[in-house]
């Protein structure tokens, strides 16, 4: 009896610590979403409702129509997906080597990895600006691809590491017995069954560009400016648009929302992955 009550005490404190938690991060959300849907005399309404008494897409149609911000967001979403291929091409077999035939070597280049997210983005900005403009490839889509693949890339290795780490290698080995060459049991056994790690590193790669400020603040001008560059400058000396800035947010988070959904079932899949194999 004493043991049940711990139980649903338990339960109880589990409950409300998660429901504190998604409030937390619902509740910012939420007053962004009903903010983006006010009049825009009544956004700086004093003191702000929750709520719109007038619900008013005025908002959504003047940066729709805007002409810099539909550039912006397809500038956002080239450099996010080509980013996340460019990444998952390297990160996906340098992973699976450095966690199967591991050596020495393969050790410090995983530490080497790590250490590479230690170091602050503003730190690696003024080497990248002046190499990309030695290449000539200032404020173009690929010098930023390039400039997000290299803080993307350790993040995916370390990652996809891990998953790695989950798959017997006795797999591999049947398959050689069965007549298959490394690349071949690579191909057909193992990457299959990483299609959940895959799937979430995917995500984590796409959102790590599609958040990215740093390096398009430093890198792009006008011809590549991305998303967050366009949003931030609804900051002005002329004052602040929070109706503009409120419905370019909800715009902008629109893609990651989609994208998570879409990889629903294989982030499940992946992120449960080690507790399976356990």
């Amino acid at each position: 009896m004493r043991s049940a009550r711990r139980f649903n005490l338990n339960g109880m404190v589990i409950n409300a610590a998660a429901l504190v938690l998604v409030l937390s991060y619902a509740l910012p959300y939420v007053y962004l979403l009903m903010t983006s849907i006010k009049p825009a005399a009544d956004v700086q309404q004093i003191p702000p409702s929750f709520f719109p008494v007038v619900i008013s897409f005025e908002n959504f149609r003047d940066v729709l129509q805007s002409s810099i911000l539909p550039r912006a967001f397809a500038s956002s979403l080239m450099v996010a997906v080509l980013t996340t291929i460019l990444s998952l091409a390297v990160a996906v077999p340098a992973a699976y080597v450095a966690t199967h035939y591991r050596r020495r070597i393969t050790t410090l280049f995983l530490l080497f990895a790590l250490v590479t997210r230690m170091v602050p983005s503003v730190s690696l900005g003024v080497p990248l600006f002046q190499l990309l403009k030695s290449l000539g490839l200032l404020d173009t889509v690929p010098g930023l691809v390039l400039a997000h693949t290299s803080a993307a890339v350790p993040l995916a290795l370390l990652l996809m590491a891990a998953f790695f780490e989950g798959v017997p290698k006795d797999l591999e080995e049947a398959a050689r017995m069965d007549g298959c060459t490394r690349f071949q049991a690579f191909l057909k056994v193992i990457l299959p069954i990483m299609t959940g790690g895959i799937a979430v590193t995917a995500l984590f790669t796409f959102i790590t560009s599609w958040n990215e400020f740093l390096y398009a603040l430093l890198l792009t001008s006008e011809a590549t400016k991305t998303a967050p560059i366009v949003i931030a400058e609804y900051n002005s000396v002329y004052g602040l648009a929070w109706g503009a800035m409120t419905a370019a947010a909800v715009l902008y988070s629109l893609p990651v929302i989609i994208v998570t959904l879409a990889l629903q079932k294989q982030i499940v899949g992946g992120l449960t992955f080690g507790a399976v194999k356990g």
